[in-house]
């Protein structure tokens, strides 16, 4: 459900977003990538937050490459930027 919402909701909310840059494999079939604000997420309410914090999500796979974690992830939807 969170990678859903992540993909769909979250991520499109991201001032001037335009896909997220593959360099975060880490050879093993994981993926990290950093976020600058935690208000994408819609469950914050923007009212009750004093700070802007940033964040690094994983996602661990069960790939054995990075090539077959990225069509994985390629295929849930997950919005890496064209090179």
């Amino acid at each position: 459900e969170f990678l859903d919402r992540l993909i769909a909701v979250s991520l499109p909310r991201t001032r001037d977003f335009q896909g997220i840059r593959s360099k975060g494999f880490d050879g093993r079939g994981n993926f990290t990538f950093g976020v600058k604000e935690q208000i994408i997420f819609p469950e914050i309410s923007l009212d009750e937050v004093k700070y802007f914090n940033g964040m690094d999500i994983t996602i661990v796979t069960n790939a054995n490459t990075d090539e077959e974690a990225q069509a994985l992830l390629s295929g849930f939807g997950f919005p890496f930027k064209k090179n």
